[in-house]
């Protein structure tokens, strides 16, 4: 089972003068709801997770469901053995979230992680299916904290690119 999370930072809060209707796609990428992520395999009972307070969560979720669909480019989809490679470079930061596909199986590790740590290993369609959902909920709370946020048409967009499975 996956788990995805996240927690904004109160020490790199938004400007407060920010206009959230009218935020562009950098600024809703790289400048705005800070904080940390996780990915979890609850039945491992382990997970990656960031500390540093400054991941732009937003970008994260987006970025996730970015790289659940490059996996998913060989035809062959699940009956593939080539492996394909992914990562998820952190900004402001050398630290990346790496992703191997192999069959239907995605394996995920981190840079930050002792080499001899095994990585998380979770089905192609239920990454898929847990990012989607992770961007869509985490769209719905930055709404619901951020007046105008709902109206910016490159939340709507988003949502449309990756909706629920």
């Amino acid at each position: 089972m996956i788990d995805l999370g996240y927690s904004l930072s109160r020490r790199f809060p938004d400007p407060p003068q920010t206009d959230y209707r009218s935020a562009d796609v950098h600024a809703l990428r790289h400048d705005l709801f800070c904080g940390d992520v996780y990915l979890a395999d609850t039945v491992a009972d382990r997970e990656l997770s960031t500390a540093w307070g400054w991941v732009p969560v937003l970008d994260f979720a987006w970025a996730l469901c970015d790289i659940v669909e490059r996996l998913d480019r060989d035809p062959r989809g699940s009956r593939s053995a080539r492996a394909i490679h992914e990562e998820l470079d952190f900004t402001e930061s050398a630290d990346r979230m790496l992703f191997e596909r192999r069959f239907g199986w995605v394996d995920i590790t981190a840079d930050w992680v002792p080499l001899e740590e095994a990585p998380l290993t979770f089905q192609h369609r239920a990454l898929r299916r847990e990012a989607r959902d992770f961007l869509q909920d985490l769209i719905a709370d930055l709404v619901d904290m951020h007046e105008g946020l709902g109206d910016n048409p490159v939340v709507w967009d988003l949502q449309a690119r990756f909706p629920r499975v």
